[in-house]
């Protein structure tokens, strides 16, 4: 993961959450773990649809906001794997492909909530595709599920910042190898 981190910097250099996940990975004993009181890795999905156009959000119960899918690494420190993980579990959809390479960080404050104290989310995230069926099924974690245009949600006025920034960087992406 520092690798594959620091890959990142390198590429996306004064990023300042780039730099934030990267320092927390370097001084914490357990950053993968949920129980690190201050803060933990977590991996998310950047859901693409099979034409590259839409992307799977999730309205959070908890949060109540809509996000990507992702969740808590509870100590695997393969975060692609735990942003695939999340992803099928979270939309019931098979047959997902997970790309190699950090696509996005970010490093977000997550409130207290119950008996839980508010905590840093170090969040890395990955490029997930469909591979067959676009049907999802809503999870207990969400209050629902939507396929959103890549290309609306770059343009919202009121958009997630990170994700606002995520749809920039796909456009991006799409532009460089049209």
């Amino acid at each position: 993961m520092q690798q594959a981190l620091r890959h990142y910097v390198e590429t996306f250099p004064g990023d300042p959450h780039a730099l934030a996940c990267l320092a927390f990975l370097e001084k914490a004993e357990q950053p993968f773990d949920r129980e690190h009181a201050s803060g933990h890795f977590t991996g998310s999905a950047w859901l693409v649809s099979r034409d590259g156009g839409r992307v799977l959000l999730t309205h959070h119960r908890k949060l109540q906001r809509w996000l990507q899918l992702g969740g808590h690494a509870d100590g695997d420190s393969d975060l692609a794997a735990v942003a695939l993980r999340e992803a099928e579990e979270e939309s019931g959809l098979q047959g997902l492909t997970v790309e190699p390479g950090i696509f996005d960080v970010d490093r977000h404050w997550i409130p207290e909530h119950k008996n839980e104290p508010g905590h840093w989310h170090y969040d890395v995230r990955y490029v997930v595709s469909t591979g067959g069926s676009e049907q999802f099924v809503v999870s207990d974690e969400s209050l629902e599920l939507a396929w959103i245009s890549i290309r609306e949600l770059a343009e919202a006025q009121d958009a997630d910042e990170s994700l606002q920034r995520m749809a920039f960087k796909w456009l991006a992406r799409a532009q460089r190898l049209a």
